[in-house]
């Protein structure tokens, strides 16, 4: 049951974060069911990615800080988007 409610947590943060990712990143053409998911996969790329880099945000901590750490996640994930489809269009 803590699972459950620790994947749904997620989910929540990461679309929060995927929101506010896609106002400050335009241009992705995801939309804002796809910065959602984008913002759900940038909250477990930061995930694992600043603990490995020594890098952990305690900014009030807790949901806050999740939030943070989720929403720098997704704009770098929804910047590599955009570059990416620069580059093939």
């Amino acid at each position: 049951m803590e699972i459950l409610i620790a994947l749904i947590i997620a989910c929540i943060v990461g679309g929060i974060a995927g929101w506010l990712a896609g106002l400050l990143v335009q241009g992705t053409g995801f939309g804002l069911l796809g910065d959602i998911v984008v913002g759900i996969l940038g909250a477990i790329l930061a995930g694992f990615l600043f603990p490995a880099l020594g890098l952990a945000l305690t900014l009030g901590g807790g949901l806050f800080g999740a939030i943070i750490t989720a929403f720098i996640g997704a704009v770098i994930l929804l910047v590599i988007v955009k570059v990416i489809k620069q580059i093939t269009a």
